[in-house]
């Protein structure tokens, strides 16, 4: 196998043979992000890719899950990611899932036939990261999409009968606007109501151009008990469809509570215990033991 600088997955991704398909991201603009602004984008030679497929195969004896990596492998055109997505069934048929990160607007550009293609050939989970409901936030960070636009591809997605990874940031409105943030997070699961929504919390890493604003006091950050009471706000304010379950998960590494449950069943209870953590701050998570 052969990588190309730091390679990230989705925490879901622990035991699944990671395999570079594109270089980067395409995108590489979000403000709090510094993930890939080190590379240049660029699409693999097929080959390449296909050749580490083999080579992958003689170093296992099995393979249960694979990840396309790096920011948005989504957005090759279709006959190439079949070609890949091929490969990996002819190569690995054991493989019982594919799954990639995608933007929105990768999901946008796919019309629904090729979605049902990618889903008929093994991709069961595509990774969005939303990061937040609000379009004035979503705007300052230049994601690059509106919440029109998430929320039509995540249903896209979910039509499709691939199961929608959406990823939410506690604390990315800063003070100012951790209210807007919660409230219209809130509203976007509830219009979305994907088959996963988690949540991370607001971490900079050099290289982050958010990290700057902090450290020049453009932006400032939400303590953690600010990071909490915006979570109980958003939590508060979700109503998902009942028909469809929404599992939720706030347990990475970054957060200052976990939080483990589905949606609506276990909303009053990850709303008792947001409130318990408010009361005795003590169950936050220490900051030294928190990382990305």
């Amino acid at each position: 196998m052969r990588y190309e600088g730091n390679i990230y997955r989705p925490p879901s991704e622990a035991y699944s043979l990671l395999v570079q398909v594109t270089i980067g991201c395409s995108h590489n603009k979000c403000t709090f992000c510094s993930m890939f602004k080190d590379k240049r984008f660029r699409v693999r030679d097929p080959k390449e890719v296909l050749e580490d497929l083999d080579s992958a195969r003689k170093m296992y004896r099995r393979i249960d899950k694979i990840f396309l990596c790096d920011g948005d492998a989504l957005c090759l055109a279709t006959d190439k990611l079949m070609l890949i997505l091929d490969k990996i069934h002819d190569t690995f048929p054991e493989c019982k899932r594919v799954s990639v990160y995608g933007s929105s607007r990768d999901v946008l550009h796919k019309t629904p036939e090729d979605l049902k293609k990618l889903r008929d050939a093994g991709v069961g989970i595509i990774y969005i990261g939303a990061e937040t409901g609000s379009d004035r936030i979503l705007k300052d960070i230049h994601k690059g999409s509106d919440r029109a636009q998430i929320i039509e591809a995540v249903q896209k997605i979910e039509d499709a009968g691939i199961a929608a990874s959406v990823t939410f940031i506690s604390g990315l409105g800063g003070k100012p606007l951790w209210q807007e943030h919660a409230i219209e997070t809130a509203s976007m699961i509830s219009k979305m109501s994907p088959t996963y929504a988690s949540l991370l919390t607001l971490m900079l890493e050099p290289g982050a151009p958010l990290r700057e604003d902090v450290l020049e006091g453009r932006f400032q950050l939400l303590s953690p008990e600010e990071v909490v009471a915006e979570t109980l706000l958003m939590m508060k304010n979700i109503n998902t469809d009942p028909a469809r379950e929404c599992i939720f998960r706030s347990n990475h590494a970054s957060n200052y509570i976990s939080l483990r449950g589905t949606l609506p069943a276990d909303k009053d209870r990850m709303i008792a215990e947001l409130r318990m953590a408010m009361e005795n701050t003590g169950l936050l998570k220490d900051e030294r033991f928190r990382m990305l």
